[in-house]
């Protein structure tokens, strides 16, 4: 017999008219976590992909030969908010390197940090031993 049939009486028969409300109670929360966990996730991708676009701007800027200034600005202008830009040349090479926090407030950030490097080389040294 179900909780929404009557007796012989009449009466309503109480049955299991709590356990909708018990397990909206344990299910709604469980539902809002995986929300949240989703969002966070997509945030984080997405501030990946930001620092290999950011890396890469840098790097083809210390490429053609831009000044340093100039090619951490075009990197820190692709990349995530609070993102460090780090721009070096290792012989005919240019690597740039760029690091951000994931993004989240409080604990949803966990501390994970994303980045990213792009090489390059350098224009200037393009068929110079030909």
């Amino acid at each position: 017999m179900s909780s929404s049939e009557r007796g012989r009486d009449g009466r309503w028969r109480r049955g299991d008219r709590g356990f909708v409300t018990a397990e909206a109670a344990v299910v709604l929360p469980t539902l809002v976590l995986f929300t949240m966990a989703l969002v966070w996730a997509l945030l984080t991708a997405s501030a990946q992909i930001q620092c290999v676009d950011a890396a890469r701007a840098g790097a083809r800027a210390m490429a053609r030969q831009d000044p340093g200034g100039a090619a951490v600005a075009a990197a820190r202008q692709a990349a995530p908010r609070g993102a460090s830009v780090a721009v070096r040349r290792d012989g005919d090479l240019v690597r740039v390197r760029v690091e951000a926090d994931s993004p989240g407030p409080g604990a949803l950030g966990l501390g994970l940090r994303v980045r990213s490097e792009a090489v390059a080389l350098a224009e200037e040294t393009v068929g110079a031993g030909t």
